[in-house]
């Protein structure tokens, strides 16, 4: 019988939830050398060649997803028997791992964790930031049990690999722009796509592509795009400051400041879904609980959004 290191295994988990040495070591407080040796080291005790360096990133081999699917549990196992120890006579209760996308994060997430406290204050949710790569690459490796995706045309999230996810569609609506009090625009209902030419954008970049999150799709030519950061409230600043405009889509419209003024855009609107995704198989209750609390919420910020729009 392999004799398998504990450590080996949660850097492996980190890995794969991580999608690169770089961000596993920040994630478990290693050097980046010290990540590569000791995958390398679990290859050698394994036999087998578990992670594939790529040009972004790297992913896991399908020896790599065999060997972490069983690993999960153990994992999971072990890290409940930590917290138990660390609490002494304490109740220890395993919190629900939950991801979101940042603008579902913002308008959609803290009504469901509200409403939660409020009926089921037992529930423990711990929550995590990400973009849906990141998050659906943490769902494959078991250190997320739900998440909130961001569902693009053909809303497909963006990895295909197996094994496959149960997807479920809580919301869709369309892309907005906002602007600031003293834009030229500032005052509309509504706005032609030809109209936002020559606009100033401030954006977000999409992990591992070059497309720039931020910008209305259908812009005609290249984007004057100055200003890049990865926060909503630097881009949403920036908006209010009046030196910039930006997409939202619409779960976002009820976390907007009120210096801040969404708009439509005419023609064929550009479409945005919610998704609900986790991994096939038995689900906690808790998990559960935490997935109608999201539903609930969805339903909620539609109607918020219905009466909100112009």
């Amino acid at each position: 019988m392999v004799d398998y290191s504990f450590g080996d295994l949660r850097v492996l988990r980190a890995v794969a939830a991580r999608g690169s040495f770089t961000a596993a070591a920040a994630e478990l407080g290693y050097t980046q050398s010290a990540i590569s040796k000791r995958v390398a080291a679990l290859e050698a005790t394994t036999g087998h060649r578990l992670v594939i360096r790529e040009r972004m990133g790297v992913r896991l081999t399908r020896a790599g997803e065999v060997l972490l699917g069983h690993a999960a549990a153990a994992i999971e196992a072990m890290e409940d028997a930590e917290r138990e120890l660390d609490g002494a006579n304490a109740v220890r209760v395993r919190p629900v791992r939950l991801g979101a996308f940042a603008s579902a994060a913002a308008g959609v997430v803290p009504a469901a964790l509200g409403r939660l406290a409020r009926d089921r204050p037992e529930v423990v949710v711990a929550l995590r930031e990400g973009t849906s790569a990141v998050l659906i690459r943490a769902l494959r490796a078991g250190s997320l049990d739900i998440a909130l995706l961001a569902g693009v045309p053909p809303y497909a999230p963006p990895d295909h690999h197996e094994p496959a996810l149960d997807i479920e569609i809580l919301a869709e609506g369309p892309l907005c722009i906002v602007v600031g009090a003293t834009h030229r625009l500032a005052g509309r209902a509504r706005v032609r796509a030809a109209e936002l030419t020559g606009e100033r954008w401030v954006v977000a970049r999409s992990e591992g592509q070059e497309r720039l999150l931020g910008v209305w799709p259908g812009s005609a030519g290249r984007p004057n795009a100055p200003y890049v950061v990865r926060d909503w409230l630097t881009k949403l600043r920036l908006v209010a400051s009046g030196v910039a405009i930006t997409t939202i889509p619409e779960v976002l419209i009820p976390a907007l400041p009120s210096d801040v003024q969404h708009m439509s855009i005419d023609g064929d609107a550009e479409r945005r879904r919610l998704l609900l995704v986790r991994v096939p198989g038995v689900t906690r209750p808790e998990t559960q609980d935490v997935a109608q609390a999201l539903r609930d919420a969805a339903v909620v910020s539609v109607a918020i959004n219905s009466r909100l729009q112009p």
